[in-house]
């Protein structure tokens, strides 16, 4: 069936990892086990609009404009010049405030959707730009740590205009741990107001080579000595509950490093094996628990899966 003859399309995209530690705003990885799904509606109007909102969320905007989802797909037709417009409905999987890429997922899953109702789609490093156009309604800012890796999967380097997929043994996991509070991005990102020292970018700088050397050459050794954020951890550490008891349970059980999840509070720590992660989540939710916090817990492979259709459909039904 050709591309013109979809109606309506339904995309879902996976949670992440933003910064990795040591990556600021240009490294992530996507971790299965939660995601956003958005359904998108081709329509005649020229315009985009958002039909409903549901899941786990409380207020988010309905209008296209100040909405992640609905601003990244503004970019795309303005972009295009495209003479139709787009319907959508967003289905939230990923808390809000949760350092777990929430507004990303939805930009993202609208993009894939909308890709799919295009006369000719486009590839995937070309939606990275409207992704940013979506991703800074959120956050007051165009980074690609969080959109990155949601679009290719797996680990990704993600510039001001490129896309860089790392490789990574399919064997090393994650450990990701969400506890029930929520820390709004700017609100994270204002704890980082302040002067640095050089050496701090200097020793930062080091740490993301090691890690990025690591990745590529299968060296969990190099992972380990580099996986330490010494720049943005220690402003925010102070947000997250408990949090040196919770990164400590994850480095007890042999993880080769463990952060800060984004803006937080999730936290995430890195294992060359599933069983080792599996365990550190259990102590890591226990470190949350003496804090008095419930928490979730995702453990999945460090290559973890991009964004993809879920269903799609024409006048007919179903494709």
């Amino acid at each position: 069936m050709s591309a013109q003859q979809l109606e309506s399309a339904s995309a879902i995209a996976y949670a992440s990892v933003g910064n990795v530690g040591v990556g600021f705003d240009i490294l992530g990885h996507c971790i299965e086990g939660a995601g956003d799904r958005v359904e998108v509606r081709r329509i005649d109007t020229p315009t985009v609009r958002i039909a409903g909102i549901h899941g786990c969320v409380e207020v988010l905007p309905t209008d296209a404009a100040q909405n992640t989802a609905g601003m990244a797909l503004m970019a795309l037709r303005k972009a295009l010049g495209l003479q139709h417009g787009f319907e959508l409905s967003i289905h939230k999987g990923i808390a809000l405030g949760s350092g777990m890429g929430g507004s990303a997922a939805s930009c993202v899953a609208a993009l894939v959707a909308a890709n799919a109702l295009l006369e000719r789609s486009l590839p995937r490093e070309a939606l990275y730009n409207f992704a940013l156009e979506g991703e800074a309604v959120a956050s007051g800012g165009r980074h690609g740590d969080n959109v990155g890796p949601m679009l290719l999967g797996g680990l990704v380097l993600a510039t001001r205009d490129r896309l860089v997929r790392v490789p990574v043994p399919p064997t090393w996991h994650c450990a990701l741990v969400h506890p029930h509070a929520v820390l709004e991005t700017r609100t994270a990102r204002a704890a980082l107001a302040g002067d640095y020292a050089l050496g701090e970018f200097v020793a930062q700088s080091a740490n993301l080579a090691l890690v990025l050397a690591g990745c590529w050459r299968g060296d969990a050794a190099l992972v380990r000595e580099g996986l330490k954020d010494v720049l943005i951890e220690p402003r925010r550490a102070p947000l997250v509950p408990n949090f040196a008891r919770v990164k400590q349970a994850a480095l007890d059980h042999k993880a080769l490093g463990a952060s800060i999840s984004g803006g937080g509070p999730s936290v995430f720590g890195w294992f060359e094996h599933r069983v080792e992660a599996e365990a550190a989540a259990d102590a890591m939710c226990s470190a949350f628990a003496e804090a008095g916090l419930d928490s979730d817990r995702f453990v999945a492979p460090v290559e973890g899966p991009a964004a993809s259709l879920v269903s799609t459909s024409n006048k007919g039904g179903a494709a």
